[in-house]
């Protein structure tokens, strides 16, 4: 399969491209400078502009590219620099798709579980009701973008992802090191539930996904078994033998973060993958302790 890729430099794409390419596939990154290689393909998501010609042929494509959410303090600016990279990428994947004689017989969009809000200790899947703040308006409008190739009947699926991990990166890249020292410990009160899936997991659901055009609309990229901050910290120390002793108190990831610790680290979300689970989807990772185990013993 011919497949092309935005923000393929990133954590999910680069684990993706690479899975993809091992297995043969013919994979095409989108670069927002001048192609140096023939597997790359000029874009500028801010002029609404792709290189369509580069573009024929092409099979799927998978959107991931976006401004990182955080760990930042969510001023005007960076929450205008989150929102806006999201709406115009997507925007102009979809309309330059739509408008190609011969489009994509797949489009996977980046998404994200912000769209729920704070669940509490309720389990939501695909059907769980928008949530308020930010995240949850911003994955409104980001989803509503693809708009243009749902009308040119292009199948799009919306990947509405949880906490990935893996060491390479995110959350658990970030703060392997202090667990290492045995200086991790559970934030806020730790009841709040976390909604993770390991890398290899998101790329096999990718997978997964790209073979299941039948498959559209917002599909949950989380593992089945969301846990507490508090388990989630205590499985990681006992993985690498270390105690996890220290606790982050919440007024002060307040104080330093703002929105991003209100809605992306204190917040409670117990999403769950519905539509994967139904659809066959067999997990590399379903619970917390195996996915630890196997990626901290890496």
């Amino acid at each position: 399969m011919r497949i092309a890729i935005t923000g393929a430099s990133g954590l999910i794409g680069t684990a993706l491209s690479r899975s993809l390419t091992a297995e043969g596939h013919d994979v095409l990154h989108l670069v927002r400078r001048p192609a140096r290689t023939a597997a790359e393909i000029e874009w500028s998501p801010e002029e609404g502009r792709v290189d369509t010609e580069r573009l024929a042929g092409v099979e799927a494509v998978v959107h991931l590219a976006g401004a990182p959410i955080g760990p930042a303090r969510w001023t005007a600016r960076h929450r205008h620099r989150v929102r806006e990279s999201r709406l115009a990428g997507t925007r102009t994947i979809a309309t330059v798709l739509a408008a190609m004689d011969t489009p994509p017989r797949r489009l996977l969009c980046g998404s994200a579980i912000g769209f729920y809000g704070d669940t509490g200790t309720r389990s939501v899947g695909e059907d769980g009701p928008r949530g308020t703040g930010f995240l949850a308006d911003l994955v409104a409008e980001w989803e509503a973008q693809t708009d243009p190739a749902e009308r040119a009947g292009i199948p799009v699926a919306h990947l509405r992802t949880g906490v990935v991990l893996d060491r390479a990166g995110g959350i658990l890249g970030a703060t392997l090191p202090l667990f290492r020292l045995g200086l991790g410990g559970r934030l806020g009160d730790g009841r709040q539930y976390l909604s993770w899936i390991s890398l290899a997991d998101e790329v096999g659901a990718i997978r997964f996904l790209l073979e299941r055009p039948d498959i559209t609309g917002p599909v949950n990229l989380t593992a089945p078994g969301p846990v507490p901050n508090a388990v989630y910290t205590s499985t990681l120390a006992r993985a690498l033998h270390r105690p996890a002793l220290v606790r982050v108190p919440g007024a002060l990831m307040r104080a330093a973060l703002d929105g991003f610790a209100e809605e992306a680290v204190l917040v409670s979300q117990r999403v769950v993958p519905e539509r994967l689970t139904a659809s066959g989807y067999s997990f590399h990772h379903p619970d917390i302790a195996g996915a630890l185990s196997d990626i901290v013993g890496r």
